[in-house]
């Protein structure tokens, strides 16, 4: 046997050995190992590559990006803990509830708020179905759009940043952009960062929110029994008409723009901005428990004094020589670093009090610990993979034939139609991690090295593993979904209903793939 038929042989045994259950890190690594013995048995694989794991492994556990993986999964499972979802479904409901189509409307409009303070796809779907859906199906929406709504905006948390998706795919993608120019003889080779991931993602995230709106004003119109309005006496009062919902939308929007916003205006690295997300969920989930809010709101205000003070001095202590203006700056800072502390004590002395910092620890160390494993499963695979010649027979797949027809139907993008379209088909049945740290890796350095702009091709990835989410067999939102639906919604209603959200994501891929700058502008315009 050929190495040439060995590496896809590879691909295809770990993708059986995924579908059957068997846990992913484990599958990576036990089948990159089965193969490498027998490469090394048929003499057609160098063991040296092996050689390389514990260097990758040091790499992956010493990369300063991916401390925000933890970060974002504290900070997305705390605020799922303060119950800040339920307060905005409700008052945004309330809101919009009496327009035609408005309980769909704030669906959308609350599952991007939380994607983009949670970025938790399964805990924004859960609560959703929880609290939504049962309204929705009492007020008399069709089932299929109801359950439809719920999923697709519980998986606007995959685009909209900050996202663990957009982290774990912005380092895989950043790796393989150097690899690609460094097989181009480019030794001085351009970066990507997580960043630049995040900038692109927004414009395009937003586009998706927009159009799942334009989706539930059209069914509203044409289809008006499909989305009734509340009864008048749901809905809030003049008094409450505003001042409910901005109650509700004050906390996540400014802890959005705490963290995006120093992300954005280069005040914070994205695992910086993840480290100010966790300590600004800390103390809105504190804020909520019984007690003096003093301490809190002390402590929040010199988080986001701490913030303009970064933007205008130099903070830095580690310096041979520091103005008086910036000495003046580091005493202030070091002030309000005390304020931060005591709310943070507070905060957390409240919720150990309570067993919910307990909890949300526990999730966190299983998520990123998942997620870890899996990282070095995925090294080990992509080393045998590569010691195999898969990167050759990648790249020979796609290297069109000129005569191809998908050749002569998409030109130069004909590689990039190919690699959507296989990890759509995967997407039936793997999840966006799996695709990441599997196919990712393979097919990143061709793509790139063709000359694809690694925002561009991110972002393009990002939402495709988003569909991921909304496609059946194993779609993951419809498994949360199907577990907190009422009985009587059938799972097939549920398919149905994520129908026309997969095609939405589909309209986005070939939006975005005729105009790039949708997702290439605002990674310009910020970082330059």
């Amino acid at each position: 046997m050929s190495a040439d038929i060995l590496d896809i042989v590879m691909f295809g045994a770990a993708c059986l050995v995924l579908l059957s259950g068997f846990p992913v890190a484990f599958t990576l690594g036990g089948v990159a190992l089965l193969f490498a013995g027998i490469g090394i048995w048929l003499g057609i694989f160098d063991d040296t590559f092996l050689i390389a794991l514990p260097q990758r492994i040091f790499g992956t556990m010493t990369n300063e990006t991916l401390i925000a993986v933890p970060l974002f999964v504290f900070m997305g499972t705390m605020l799922e803990r303060s119950k800040v979802a339920e307060e905005l479904l409700e008052s945004m409901g309330q809101l919009f509830g009496s327009l035609r189509g408005g309980l769909g409307i704030s669906v959308s409009i609350v599952g991007a708020l939380l994607a983009a303070s949670t970025g938790i796809v399964g805990a924004t779907v859960v609560t959703m179905g929880l609290l939504s859906l049962p309204t929705m199906l009492r007020r008399g929406y069709d089932i299929p759009l109801a359950t439809g709504s719920v999923a697709a905006a519980g998986t606007l948390g995959q685009i909209i940043p900050p996202s663990i998706v957009l982290v774990l795919l912005g380092d895989v993608l950043s790796n393989a952009y150097q690899k690609a120019q460094l097989e181009q003889g480019i030794f001085n080779p351009d970066t990507m960062s997580v960043g630049d991931l995040f900038a692109g993602a927004l414009i395009p995230g937003l586009m998706l929110v927009v159009f799942y709106i334009l989706y539930q004003v059209y069914r509203a119109v044409v289809h008006p029994a499909s989305s009734p309005a509340l009864p008048a006496d749901e809905s809030l009062d003049r008094g409450e008409l505003y001042r409910k919902p901005f109650r509700a939308l004050v906390p996540p929007v400014l802890l959005i723009v705490a963290v995006l916003g120093s992300i954005l205006g280069g005040i914070a690295t994205p695992t910086e901005a993840a480290a100010v997300g966790a300590v600004g969920a800390l103390l809105l989930a504190g804020y909520r428990q019984a007690g003096s809010k003093l301490p809190v709101i002390l402590a929040a205000g010199s988080l986001i004094a701490i913030l303009v003070l970064t933007s205008f001095y130099d903070l830095r202590i580690t310096r041979d020589e520091i103005s008086a203006g910036d000495s003046f700056a580091i005493l202030i800072a070091a002030l309000l670093a005390v304020g931060i502390a005591v709310g943070v004590t507070v905060s957390a002395l409240r919720l150990i009090s309570t067993s919910v910092l307990q909890e949300v620890m526990r999730a966190t160390t299983r998520t990123s610990s998942m997620v870890f494993v899996i990282l070095i499963g995925a090294a080990l695979f992509s080393l045998v993979f590569r010691g195999l010649g898969g990167d050759e027979t990648v790249q020979d797949f796609l290297m069109q034939n000129p005569d191809s027809w998908t050749a002569k139907l998409f030109g130069d993008m004909a590689p990039i139609f190919i690699v959507m379209a296989v990890m759509f088909v995967l997407g039936f049945f793997l999840d966006f991690i799996e695709i990441t740290f599997v196919v990712v890796p393979i097919v990143g350095p061709v793509l790139l090295g063709l000359g694809f702009d690694p925002v561009w091709l991110g972002v393009m990835m990002a939402i495709n593993l988003q569909t991921s989410f909304l496609t059946p067999p194993f779609g993951f939102a419809l498994f949360y979904l199907r577990g907190v639906a009422p009985d009587t919604v059938r799972t097939v209603q549920i398919y149905r209903g994520v129908v026309p959200f997969v095609a939405i994501q589909i309209l986005a891929l070939i939006i975005i793939a005729n105009f790039p700058g949708l997702a290439t502008w605002l990674p310009q315009v910020v970082f330059g």
